[in-house]
């Protein structure tokens, strides 16, 4: 049996999705209406000569483009990078948590919002940054809808590659009629997201990657929501995938953690876009 602190955060999705079922449709409010001064989604920002590509940030499934980049958005700023973020996958009717709906139309709102930042940047090309299901749908845009041509990197933070069994719960939902019509219906991205779905076997079909891409890979061992955490890594050429542990003994960052203010994570996001001035990451990396 599982303890159950493993069962904690598999329990809690499954709970907020009930409650995104029962929202009133009359709340309208939205993240971005209430974003504060953040630093980051300044459209006047240059990218200078030592960066040269824009950074979009794409948040998780029951994210949005601000919380879930207080800690690394910051971070990047303030090494000279120009930072983006968008919202994504909203359902009508649901305020705050984003990331929820298809991962293919999903995919779409990413591809306008990268070509936003790249009219107002001037940039040629972008860098993408993507935590959970913010690693991996981006993928959906580089191979099915042109990004590859104005993408350089895409370094996924606990991404679900390969889709989750959320520490083996959704192995559960055959043995209980009516939960999967559910997600289905009212939270299409964590029915994309089951190892297995539709979605993950056009994505994976053919192989991981697609040429001309750099794919950075950040696990951790103790995630407990994208599950087991290996598949989180992919395959191919171009791709470096890291365990945090394998760099730290002492990280115990979990699925929430690694991708909200684990610093040695972001020291790893630093040298993933910008390899020729990377330094190694060690438990010391927390302190810069």
């Amino acid at each position: 049996m599982l303890p159950w602190s493993r069962l904690l955060r598999p329990l809690t999705a499954l709970l907020l999705t009930a409650a995104v079922a029962l929202l009133p449709a009359a709340t309208t409010a939205h993240a971005a209406d209430t974003r504060p001064s953040t630093g980051w989604n300044d459209y006047t920002c240059k990218p200078s000569a030592a960066h040269p590509r824009p950074v979009v940030l794409v948040h998780g499934t029951f994210g949005n483009s601000v919380d879930n980049w207080l800690g690394l958005a910051p971070y990047l700023k303030n090494r000279g990078y120009c930072v983006f973020s968008l919202d994504y996958g909203q359902l009508p009717g649901v305020p705050f948590f984003h990331g929820l709906g298809p991962v293919e139309k999903s995919a779409e709102q990413l591809a306008a919002y990268v070509d936003k930042v790249l009219t107002a940047t001037g940039a040629a090309e972008t860098d993408i940054v993507g935590h959970s299901q913010g690693g991996m749908m981006p993928r959906y845009y580089l191979k099915f809808l042109g990004g590859a041509a104005k993408v350089n990197a895409l370094v996924g933070i606990a991404p679900s590659n390969h889709g989750t069994t959320l520490s083996g719960l959704t192995n559960l939902l055959p043995y209980f009629p009516g939960v999967g019509d559910l997600l289905n219906e009212h939270t299409p991205a964590l029915a994309d997201q089951v190892v297995g779905s539709d979605v993950l076997t056009k994505l994976n079909a053919g192989g991981d990657t697609v040429p001309g891409v750099r794919y950075t890979v950040l696990a951790t061992k103790y995630d407990e929501v994208v599950t087991p955490y290996r598949g989180q890594f992919l395959d191919g050429p171009g791709v470096r995938n890291v365990l945090l542990q394998d760099l730290c003994p002492l990280d115990f960052s979990e699925h929430l953690a690694i991708g909200l203010f684990d610093r040695i994570a972001f020291h790893e996001v630093a040298g993933a876009l910008d390899p020729a001035h990377a330094t190694p990451t060690t438990c010391a990396s927390v302190f810069g």
